[in-house]
């Protein structure tokens, strides 16, 4: 039975890592997978492929999405042409709550399973409204985990200006990596503080 599942977690807790990990594993068992990724992580504005990349050098090419692109279709389109075993997505906190109901009836209408790997809160502590919506729809929910400094779990997502201090506000989506730092709570609340 298939499910839509989200695996979710603060930065650099290694999710693109995973992700990559498990659909070589499905290659590896002669099943393809369709892999997604944000618009906001192509390498060249416009181009049609984009690619997922983690911290530690994995590496694979991926279809890109911004907020209008029609996954159901797309994704029917693909199982049309030839046998698919799963889909991937990453960045999943980007994609909007429409498009995450669409990959919920990629599971029950097209019987795929739909992996979708991102950040749970932005740099305030408020949801995403992708992640939102996988947190509501998801069939399964999985916690990855990271430490903050002190070595607690790190939950939160502190983004940072130049000089090192806390922005509490502005827009939510700011994809420069430098510029943010995995805190447990207590923390992230105490740098705001500042």
């Amino acid at each position: 039975m298939s499910k839509l599942y989200f695996n979710y977690s603060a930065m650099n807790a290694g999710k693109s890592a995973i992700l990559l990990q498990a659909a070589h594993n499905y290659g590896e068992r002669g099943m393809e997978v369709m892999l997604w990724t944000s618009v906001l992580h192509a390498t060249t504005p416009g181009e049609a492929m984009g690619q997922i990349e983690s911290r530690i050098g994995l590496r694979a090419p991926a279809h890109i999405y911004a907020d209008g692109t029609d996954l159901f279709a797309a994704i029917e389109a693909r199982q049309q042409a030839g046998p698919l075993g799963a889909v991937f997505l990453d960045e999943a906190q980007f994609l909007s709550a429409g498009q995450v109901r669409d990959l919920a009836r990629v599971v029950d209408d097209l019987g795929l399973p739909v992996l979708c790997y991102g950040l749970r809160t932005d740099f305030r502590g408020a949801l995403f409204p992708g992640s939102a919506e996988l947190l509501a729809l998801a069939d399964h929910l999985r916690e990855v985990r990271t430490v903050c400094h002190c070595g607690r779990k790190a939950t939160m997502n502190l983004r940072r200006q130049p000089d090192g201090s806390a922005v509490a506000e502005g827009e939510q989506v700011a994809v420069e990596k430098s510029d943010y730092v995995s805190l447990c709570r207590k923390h992230f609340f105490e740098a705001l503080a500042g």
